[in-house]
């Protein structure tokens, strides 16, 4: 499973992070796909702050495997599993630290969009470049 993804990342676990069921809690999965996604678009050139494209999620989604608690630390796998025009679909695996247990498995669609307008404009060049390297057959 962990050779279908293309990117690691460490995701480290806070305190905060838990339920009062004592594991983190499902929503937190959704933020940790999407500071592994905007971390891999920021290093792959995306400029979040005056960039005439960004990328608005249109859908995202969370299947959970196992439970994790504070103060363990997740692998992040990504990949991307479909890339349009506009849009792309990012995979993120959770997997424990090491390991090859799946915690949860997620996606996330972005649309990439004209900041003023908010109206879908094509990937940029140079991130469609790199998405490519992502892709996953």
């Amino acid at each position: 499973m962990r050779e279908q993804y293309r990117h690691w990342q460490r995701i480290p676990t806070r305190w905060a992070d838990n339920d009062v069921y004592g594991h983190v809690n499902n929503v937190v999965h959704y933020a940790f796909m999407d500071t592994v996604i905007n971390t891999w678009l920021i290093g792959a050139g995306l400029d979040i702050q005056a960039g005439q494209q960004i990328g608005l999620c249109v859908e995202s989604h969370c299947n959970y495997r196992a439970s994790v608690s504070f103060p363990e630390a997740l692998d992040a796998g990504l990949r991307v599993g479909h890339l349009g025009r506009s849009s792309v679909r990012y995979e993120v695996g959770f997997f424990f630290e090491g390991r090859e247990d799946v915690v949860a498995e997620g996606h996330f669609v972005h649309v990439f969009v004209d900041r003023e307008t908010r109206k879908p404009v094509e990937i940029p060049a140079h991130l469609r470049s790199a998405m490519e390297g992502l892709v996953v057959a």
